[in-house]
């Protein structure tokens, strides 16, 4: 079972476990969705479920061995993200599953009053007071920041986020479909990994060597489009450069070789951007 299955990580995981040999359904709220639609399309099963509303993941959780779990708190809010993961932490439960893989973020071992951050700790808590089966998988900023138009990158990654992060702070990146390849293969390997705190990056890299791997794969620099902070903020809220702010301050190194002995192939920044943004 894999929830979120219409956004990035869940579409991404359904389809990787599918390729695997997994039977998988994936949760949606609208199973008539376009992306609902072409899941189905990739053999996978779609059923409709609401992450707020138990009664619904207890028919649509029913008879999984796996549950992947993720929210997206840009749709529903904090105290939403974190009633959902507690509500699929307990479904998955009650329905006998055997492994919870956990799609967190964040640094992970201490609270930073980064709201989307702080949030995941409180369903890790709640997982961990019930005794679940569970795998946090940890990455830190997504490479679809810099390509996908959903996350403004011309606007943020390229503009905002170096006003508040710095152009010269190293962070750890990874795609989304890397991260899925990790997920499948904790899923293959539970003695492995129930119970472990993942830490998931493919590459660790700077916005001004992030922005050079631009131009050189594409031939230009980053269109320009300049945004008041105050502006940006307006859209989606101050809990994202609350987030740049404090890792312009707090450096995280993160330890990639567990993912890397996991999925040896994973794309570094410039390689990513190659397929996706450039010529290559």
């Amino acid at each position: 079972m894999v929830t979120g299955a219409t956004g990035r990580q869940g579409g991404a995981l359904a389809r990787r476990l599918v390729s695997d040999g997994w039977r998988v359904r994936g949760l949606t709220r609208d199973a008539g969705s376009k992306k609902a639609v072409a899941l189905g399309e990739a053999g996978i099963e779609v059923v409709r479920g609401d992450m707020a509303d138990p009664d619904s993941l207890a028919a649509a959780f029913a008879g999984a061995h796996g549950v992947y779990s993720v929210q997206n708190p840009m749709i529903s809010g904090h105290e939403m993200e974190i009633a959902q993961g507690k509500n699929v932490v307990d479904a998955a439960l009650a329905a006998g599953a055997q492994h919870i893989v956990y799609g967190s973020a964040g640094p992970g071992h201490e609270r930073t009053g980064i709201e989307q951050w702080d949030a995941k700790l409180d369903i890790e808590e709640h997982a961990r007071r019930r005794g679940a089966p569970v795998t946090s998988l940890r990455p830190m900023a997504f490479l679809e920041l810099m390509t996908d138009k959903a996350f403004y990158p011309n606007v943020s990654v390229w503009h905002v986020m170096p006003k508040l992060v710095g152009w010269d702070r190293p962070i750890p990146w990874v795609g989304v479909d890397d991260l899925a390849v990790v997920a499948a293969a904790v899923f293959a390997r539970p003695d492995e990994f129930v119970g472990r705190d993942l830490p998931i990056a493919s590459d660790r890299r700077t916005l001004e060597e992030c922005r050079n791997a631009w131009k050189e794969v594409t031939g230009k620099p980053p269109r320009k489009f300049p945004m008041p902070t105050g502006l940006f903020e307006r859209f989606v809220g101050k809990d994202t450069t609350r987030m740049w702010r404090w890792l312009h301050t707090n450096p995280v190194d993160v330890d990639a070789t567990t993912a890397a002995a996991i999925h040896p192939t994973m794309q570094p920044v410039r390689e990513w951007l190659a397929q996706r943004a450039g010529r290559g």
